[in-house]
């Protein structure tokens, strides 16, 4: 088969539902059938397993550059996946129990030979918040826990701390408390839903005025630009889908040192597309399930990142 005419499956989201501005799976989608891919669309609960077999009720998909028409769905047919040559699991957080459960059907489909974007033994390992401790050496002082006295205890260490949940996204459950702790234990219950689930403490980093840089490694290596991403006046979070400013800007010297810090273990993994959040000198994650920002710096730079995904897709399905 030549690689123009791969068959492509993409898990998404509602396509009906994303932001044509700014999404980055629709970018790999456009980049897929301008060489010639066949696109193939399904929403997590078209996944379903039947005597051991990954199946899918997919539908064909054809996208277009046109902000009031991006795409035409098929008829929805019940077809294996390994009918397909690759899929992209492009759903978003949180990473929830139907997620994982998805996840489990694919890995049926990954031992039939279809390469699955991220693999799925990655996507079930690499927790985004967590997944980054594994380097402590990139990272600003954080803890982990359920236990109010703990955090407490962090929080009275380091003065000013970030809290936030272990699965959210875009912001979301993020908040910031000074050294006054004022509403800690609100936060800490919240968050923590009275003890019963692990949270995670960062110590604040002031360098988030000047932006939450992703950076994205493609087949583990880095796109020379990321986008750091401002906070909105009175906002802590840089997040595009909390109002922030996305601005493109070279990597330095020390995102140069973080990227070859994780890129043994990135590689290893096999991840395809990691999304390292950067602040100041410090990764607070490592995004694997649905990176974003490609769209912006393709527009402030010109470059093609969706293309050097499909390059490393032909790649590792070349004979």
């Amino acid at each position: 088969m030549s690689q123009s005419n791969l068959q492509l499956g993409v898990v998404m989201d509602p396509i009906g539902d994303i932001a044509y501005k700014k999404d980055t799976t629709l970018a790999m989608l456009w980049a897929a059938q301008e060489r010639g891919y066949t696109l193939y669309y399904m929403e997590q609960e078209d996944l379903f397993l039947d005597a051991g077999k990954a199946h899918a009720r997919m539908r064909a998909l054809t996208v277009h550059r046109d902000p009031a028409h991006w795409f035409d769905l098929g008829e929805a047919e019940a077809r294996p996946l390994a009918s397909l040559d690759a899929i992209l699991m492009r759903k978003d957080p949180p990473v929830d129990a139907e997620f994982i459960n998805a996840v489990h059907l694919l890995g049926f489909a990954e031992r039939e030979g279809v390469l699955i974007v991220n693999p799925t033994q990655a996507l079930l390992q690499c927790n985004e918040k967590l997944f980054a401790q594994q380097f402590p050496q990139c990272c600003a002082p954080t803890v982990v826990a359920s236990r109010d006295d703990v955090l407490r205890a962090f929080h009275a260490k380091h003065g000013d701390v970030i809290f936030k949940p272990l699965d959210g996204m875009g912001g979301t459950g993020i908040f910031h408390i000074g050294p006054d702790g004022r509403n800690i234990g609100a936060v800490i219950e919240q968050l923590t839903l009275r003890g019963r689930r692990q949270i995670m403490a960062q110590r604040y980093l002031p360098e988030i005025k000047d932006g939450d840089t992703r950076i994205l490694l493609v087949d583990g290596e880095p796109v020379p630009f990321g986008l750091a991403r401002i906070p909105s006046a009175g906002e802590t979070r840089g997040n595009l889908a909390a109002g922030g400013r996305g601005v493109s800007r070279e990597l330095t010297a020390r995102d140069h040192w973080l990227i070859d810090q994780v890129k043994p273990m990135i590689k290893e993994k096999g991840l395809m597309f990691v999304g390292l959040d950067v602040i100041g000198d410090y990764v607070t994650e490592i995004n694997v399930t649905s990176p974003t920002c490609v769209r912006e710096i393709d527009d402030q730079r010109g470059t093609d990142i969706a293309g050097l995904l499909l390059d490393a897709v032909e790649r590792r399905l070349a004979p």
